[in-house]
């Protein structure tokens, strides 16, 4: 049953853009599963389902192309206008971001696959980015400003 609701909750967002909980809630309930609230979060929390592109609906992780955008081209969207500040200790980059945009800033940054990024974590405004060493945290740094500012 959970697989089946699963399945049929990432082909809703696939096809309809998703903007609320509730919304989906109906759409999940038309389609013959009728969930609570709950069941319905910890589901968009398995599935690792967030918000974002340009018209804030649920997306699934790790698309590649939305709306015939790049996934480079969302992130560098996404940094212009979620990040608030970058900071560097040693090969840890730190983003500070707006309350509750850590999460899908931090999809995005995996999406891109930049290549100095050895892993992320993400929480309600602040993303932890994982380098290999000292070095390359500072090309990623100066890349990360360059972005943000286009």
């Amino acid at each position: 049953m959970k697989a089946r609701r699963q399945t049929a909750i990432l082909d809703i967002v696939r096809h309809e853009p998703i903007r609320s909980q509730e919304q989906l809630r109906l759409m999940i309930k038309a389609s013959g599963f009728d969930v609570t609230q709950a069941t319905l979060s910890r589901d968009i929390r398995e599935l690792g389902l967030v918000k974002g592109g340009a018209d804030g609906a649920y997306q699934p992780p790790g698309r590649v192309e939305v709306n015939g955008h790049t996934a480079k081209a969302m992130f560098q969207r996404a940094l212009a206008s979620q990040l608030r500040r970058i900071d560097r200790v040693q090969q840890l980059v730190l983003l500070k971001t707006g309350l509750g945009h850590a999460q899908s800033l931090c999809a995005a940054l995996d999406g891109a696959e930049l290549p100095d990024v050895v892993g992320t974590l993400a929480g309600e405004d602040t993303i932890l980015i994982i380098t290999p060493d000292a070095r390359r945290a500072r090309t990623l740094v100066k890349r990360l400003e360059e972005m943000s500012q286009t």
